[in-house]
């Protein structure tokens, strides 16, 4: 079902990361500071991302708001048209546009106005850097793709579906636009047990993907639901230990009103998650 209250929170969503879009990013919520002690390249490395990667993007590209890394999990090659739900700057369109080719195509959808003008932005930079016009970025839900049916070989998404109001819809999109076998590759974040009230209330813990998350048992129901088999779900070691010990304050407040004895990553966990279409 959709959240008794899902316009809201697409609001809320929204104007959060149309302020990250304006003011610089964070992998947390719109702060001038960023996960990973300040240092967006280095949160990235960790998450499975190489240094090249990172050195070929446009600038402003990256804005810590990775969780993983699915164009490694998707294991691209050339010639492939490929999805990016919730693709803010461009980050992972840019750098999957590199592995499948002049013959492939990456689509990036995101909701924010703002996020899908900074993009636009960078696609100059990004055609002189790499030789290549391969990449798009189209306004849009991700309830509601602004695509055709069959229309992909792969979706990617990187800690975004967390944030959507009616999750299970969101899986029938993506079934909707992949191709028949076509393959789906997710960094998201996912519950472990649920979160305390006080914490899933908070509009920078929704912002942060945090408060929007579910349980990884739901996440694999609804793929399952949706037409999916051959479904994979591993969570990332380390990745909420990193961004508990960062200095992005959603980080420390979550913390400051976990009930005693507990730590973040008792609650939340990164997770790849991989599985095909039949």
């Amino acid at each position: 079902m959709e959240h008794p209250d899902s316009n809201s929170v697409r609001i809320k969503v929204q104007e959060g990361y149309a302020k990250i879009a304006q003011q610089g990013g964070s992998c947390c919520g719109p702060s001038k500071s960023c996960c990973g002690g300040g240092d967006m390249d280095a949160l990235a490395v960790s998450i499975g991302y190489t240094p090249e990667e990172l050195a070929a993007l446009p600038g402003g590209a990256n804005m810590g708001l990775s969780c993983g890394n699915p164009v490694a999990l998707a294991s691209l090659n050339p010639g492939e048209i490929v999805v990016d739900l919730g693709s803010g700057g461009g980050f992972d369109v840019f750098i999957a546009g590199r592995k499948v080719g002049p013959t492939g195509r990456v689509i990036g959808v995101d909701m924010t106005p703002e996020m899908v003008n900074k993009a636009r932005h960078n696609m100059a930079a990004y055609r002189e850097q790499s030789g290549l016009d391969n990449v798009e970025f189209r306004l849009g839900e991700i309830e509601h793709l602004p695509l055709a049916d069959n229309t992909a070989d792969v979706v990617i998404s990187n800690c975004v579906i967390n944030l959507s109001p009616d999750k299970p819809q969101v899986w029938r999109e993506i079934a909707r636009v992949l191709k028949p076998g076509g393959r789906v590759a997710v960094s998201d974040l996912a519950l472990l047990r649920p979160l305390p009230e006080n914490i899933a209330a908070m509009v920078e813990a929704l912002v942060g993907c945090i408060a929007g998350a579910v349980l990884a048992v739901e996440t694999e129901r609804m793929a399952k639901d949706a037409g999916f088999m051959d479904i994979q779900l591993k969570a990332k070691d380390g990745y909420m230990e990193q961004m508990a010990d960062s200095m992005d304050p959603l980080y420390h407040k979550i913390i400051e009103n976990l009930p005693p004895k507990t730590t973040i990553s008792d609650f939340v966990a990164s997770l790849c998650i991989s599985a095909r279409k039949a």
